[in-house]
């Protein structure tokens, strides 16, 4: 295997038994028919129970409104791309040529996307307790874990059940 994608997976603290997952998470639309998009989607769906769990764990006194608010915050395409950036997932991209060229590797969008492919990828190894730990690790270190706490609904009229993110 590619020393880049050994490397990352000790980034990742997995090791794949099927490499072919993990080459599948990295492929972009653009470069083959067979691409990310599928295990895109089942990895959003595995980010987003692992948010879940760790949120419903930690923060027991929001009410469920709150909660949503806190995993939104968490999984949105800028916290993804963040944490993608940190991954070093750019160079390990494949991208076709056209979007390789016009900033692909770079955009957003895309690395917040592989990300989420990865995951799924990771899912599909090894289970959840793999991404879960993986998640709760990441999500832990976001910035956008900080505190929520509750307020008087006085104090901030335009917020349902008188909540506020912290920094």
């Amino acid at each position: 295997m590619d020393g880049s994608l050994a490397a990352l997976q000790a980034r990742l603290q997995h090791t794949f038994s099927d490499p072919r997952l993990l080459q599948l998470a990295l492929t972009h639309r653009s470069f083959s028919a067979d691409h990310n998009e599928r295990l895109e989607f089942l990895g959003d769906s595995v980010l987003n129970l692992a948010v879940s769990h760790l949120l419903y764990m930690r923060l027991s006194a929001l009410p469920e409104g709150d909660l949503s608010r806190v995993r939104a915050n968490l999984v949105k395409q800028d916290t993804l791309h963040r944490l993608a950036v940190g991954l070093a997932l750019s160079p390990l991209l494949r991208l076709g040529e056209g979007e390789a060229r016009s900033g692909g590797p770079n955009r957003p969008s895309i690395l917040a996307d592989a990300l989420e492919a990865l995951i799924g990828a990771v899912y599909l190894d090894a289970g959840l307790p793999p991404p879960r730990r993986w998640c709760t690790g990441s999500t832990s270190r976001s910035r956008s874990t900080r505190a929520w706490k509750p307020r008087p609904r006085t104090r901030r009229p335009n917020c349902r059940n008188g909540c506020r993110v912290t920094k």
